[in-house]
């Protein structure tokens, strides 16, 4: 075969690779987030309500903001 082929080939394999690890990985991190869903405010009230304490808003906004600078860094 000509060497053109080949390369016509292999830029084809390249880019059917990425366009499927593409959507691979999309479904993987959707299916996560589905089955492991970021904490949100009902969840930490959930939680500090479990380990004994009644949080006002302010300390569930304040736990929040401090979970999101966690997560930004």
């Amino acid at each position: 075969m000509d060497t053109w082929i080949w390369i016509v080939i292999v830029i084809v394999a390249l880019i059917a690779g990425a366009a499927i690890g593409f959507f691979a990985a999309r479904q993987y991190m959707m299916k996560y987030l589905k089955e492991n869903p970021p904490i949100n405010e009902q969840m930490l009230r959930m939680m500090m309500a479990q380990m004994g304490r009644k949080p006002s808003e302010k300390q569930v906004k304040q736990m929040m903001n401090q979970m999101n600078k966690m997560q930004n860094k």
